[in-house]
């Protein structure tokens, strides 16, 4: 294996410190980085605790890395079978135009095969067009019909809070 051999691997809990240098990498990428709210502690407790809410893979070159992806199963009733949702996918600036987000790309989708889910998802900010290159390459297609909502906050507590 030469020095520049990516390596893909499933991250450990020794690994949160890197996650949240690659969320906080990502963030500064898309003019994000007043969003981030994770902490150490918080990822730990999420991704490796008793109840993971997503897994996460970490591509390396020797020991340093280079990117990562995040994702999480979902599910499709018209299919009716578990998805995969990818969170995120994230290569840094120095290392891109090597191959390493298609790699991580690749990678999530086999495991998306492996445990045999009806699909894969995830979301790509208009503006990323060097992303979406990437994406259309590899025969994906965009949902342009499909609105995103989100509630946070303030809103998403008091919805809850009507919930009785």
């Amino acid at each position: 294996m030469t020095s520049d051999a990516v390596v893909i691997t499933p991250a450990t809990a020794h690994d949160v410190p890197v996650i949240l240098q690659l969320i906080k990498a990502l963030a500064e990428y898309e003019h994000l980085a007043h969003e981030v709210q994770a902490t150490e502690d918080g990822l730990r407790t999420s991704l490796f605790g008793p109840r993971p809410a997503a897994e996460v893979v970490i591509a390396r070159i020797g020991d340093a890395p280079v990117g990562f992806a995040v994702y999480f199963h979902n599910y499709s009733t018209f299919v009716g079978r578990p998805g995969l949702y990818m969170e995120d996918l994230f290569v840094m600036p120095e290392h891109r135009r090597r191959g390493i987000g298609r790699k991580l790309l690749a990678h999530v989708a086999a495991v998306a095969v492996e445990r045999n889910c009806g699909r894969m998802e995830w979301a790509v900010l208009d503006w990323n067009t060097s992303a979406i290159h990437v994406y259309r390459a590899v025969a994906a297609r965009s949902m342009d019909e499909w609105t995103v909502f989100r509630l946070t906050g303030d809103e998403l507590r008091d919805l809850a809070s009507k919930s009785s």
